[in-house]
């Protein structure tokens, strides 16, 4: 039994480093680098709407922080989608392609292309954006009704967001 533990405590920082395996479907074309790994930690921010007396919740913006490999706050993650980081320079994009990896207990990922630059700094020459190893962020199931008409409701989620460098072509 002693012998299981040790090699799972030398296994288990290896895995936890090895890179994620980003679906086809949200590939970043050949010519872009990968510049930098966030991780986001914030809320995903639905609002009860009503069309055609069905009521649901409508997803209306992010509001995270995003975080360093070694877990500094570093920059923002919010409406547009809009990316800043700490130098003042942000980023936003437009979503182009998605997948859902598990639809009944995250958001999906995603790959996004930016589409306006502002500033001099990190997230000056950004040309695409991955969302990745998702965690929570969907609409809520309940509570959306017409006493709550107009309610915004926050829901926890987290997440890992990829930025490149390069040409401007979709993915491959």
């Amino acid at each position: 039994m002693l012998k299981k533990i040790v090699y799972l405590c030398l296994l288990l920082p290896a895995l936890a480093r090895t890179q994620t395996i980003i679906p086809e479907e949200i590939a970043v074309a050949s010519g872009n680098t990968q510049v930098l790994t966030l991780h986001a930690k914030g809320e995903q921010i639905y609002q009860c709407t009503s069309q055609q007396n069905v009521y649901s919740w409508q997803w209306q913006a992010p509001k995270a922080q995003l975080f360093d490999s070694k877990g500094g706050l570093v920059g923002s993650h919010a409406a547009g989608p809009e990316w800043t980081y700490q130098d003042g320079s942000r980023v936003s994009g437009k979503m182009i392609k998605k997948v859902e990896i598990a639809p009944d207990s995250t958001i999906a990922w995603l790959l996004l292309e930016a589409t306006q630059h502002h500033g001099n700094g990190v997230f000056a020459n950004i040309s695409f954006i991955q969302r990745v190893k998702t965690r929570g962020g969907l609409p809520p199931v309940t509570g959306c009704d017409s006493n709550h008409l107009g309610t915004e409701k926050p829901v926890a989620y987290s997440s890992d967001y990829i930025f490149y460098s390069g040409n401007h072509n979709h993915a491959e």
